[in-house]
């Protein structure tokens, strides 16, 4: 039995996600199984899935949106906007299969889908209990304090950074597999994640320093443009360390592949969102949770992804 487990890439909920169902399946369904791991990346646009991924005798999507494909199997997600395609949700409400699971009120998709495979069929998640405790803090931003989650001294959370930053294809799904048996101290010290983290490192420090000097704060927001100096992906808690009285964040980036808007709400101060930030985002064909969400464009499409960062952050700036 061939599994193709598919999730969401360069994401520590993502890869753990497919860890946990990993062990989960080899325990519970099939012992003999094996496994192919492929990321999934959100498109500029709201694309569905290309039915090419689905390639295995069983097909698996954990912590990214759904598919109406007859070839997906198992689905697990905890996204407010998991149903980005014209019946989507309908389909998936119509699924008698009893392998398919949603909840937007999640944390993580990681102890989601633990929680489920032990209630639905009996599983026993507890010697992953690290790795589900660290998804949790992580995808739920249940640090105790931003300074924590900007100083990266904790190995689930320098195994972030490495997977957040690779663009080795190879990595990640190893990174699964290790994920499976060994500790997160045991990975975070291995060449796999020590090796690559030393120049993310750097590059951290060095968008600590851009945000300190770019940043705008005004009416409850952090605002920020990095389209000129060629990132797209940073550590989203920065912001927060700088300006703790902060509602939200919004900045506006570009890579090699893509231009970025990223909206985030201060996970400590929870009680000043006033807004759906993925509902906002999804507008622009992107999505999230309504704390945290995002919206992608193609690399040549600076100008548009800085109308959207302008007007969103007009709307997020003003009375509500």
């Amino acid at each position: 039995m061939r599994v193709q487990v598919l999730f969401h890439d360069n994401c520590f909920d993502g890869a753990a996600s497919a860890a946990v169902f990993t062990r989960f399946y080899r325990e519970r369904v099939r012992a003999d199984a094996t496994f192919s791991y492929r990321g999934l990346a959100h498109k500029p646009g709201a694309e569905g899935i290309e039915p090419a991924v689905f390639t295995g005798d069983e097909n698996v999507i954990v912590d990214f949106r759904y598919s109406q494909d007859a070839r997906l199997t198992w689905w697990f997600d905890h996204h407010a906007s998991a149903f980005q395609q014209p019946g989507d949700e309908p389909h998936f409400q119509r699924d008698t299969s009893g392998r398919k699971f949603h909840d937007p009120h999640r944390k993580s998709c990681t102890l989601y889908l633990a929680d489920v495979a032990r209630e639905r069929f009996g599983w026993d998640a507890s010697p992953l209990k690290d790795l589900l405790h660290w998804a949790e803090i992580i995808d739920g931003a249940q640090f105790p304090s931003p300074q924590m989650a900007v100083a990266l001294e904790e190995p689930a959370l320098r195994i972030m950074t490495v997977l957040e930053a690779t663009k080795d294809d190879t990595l990640i799904p190893e990174v699964i597999r290790r994920m499976q048996t060994d500790s997160l101290a045991e990975i975070a010290a291995s060449p796999l994640i020590s090796a690559p983290l030393e120049p993310l490192l750097f590059r951290h420090q060095r968008n600590i320093d851009l945000v300190r000097e770019k940043a705008r704060y005004e009416n409850g927001v952090v605002s920020f443009d990095l389209v000129d100096d060629g990132v797209d992906s940073l550590n989203k808690f920065i912001a927060y360390a700088l300006y703790p009285d902060a509602r939200y964040t919004l900045w506006v980036g570009k890579g090699a592949s893509r231009a970025k808007v990223s909206l985030g709400s201060n996970p400590w101060k929870p009680e000043t969102r006033k807004h759906d930030l993925a509902a906002i985002a999804g507008r622009y064909g992107g999505g999230g949770h309504p704390v945290v969400a995002a919206v992608s464009f193609k690399a040549d499409q600076t100008d548009k992804a800085r109308t959207a960062y302008q007007e969103i952050l007009a709307e997020l700036s003003g009375p509500r």
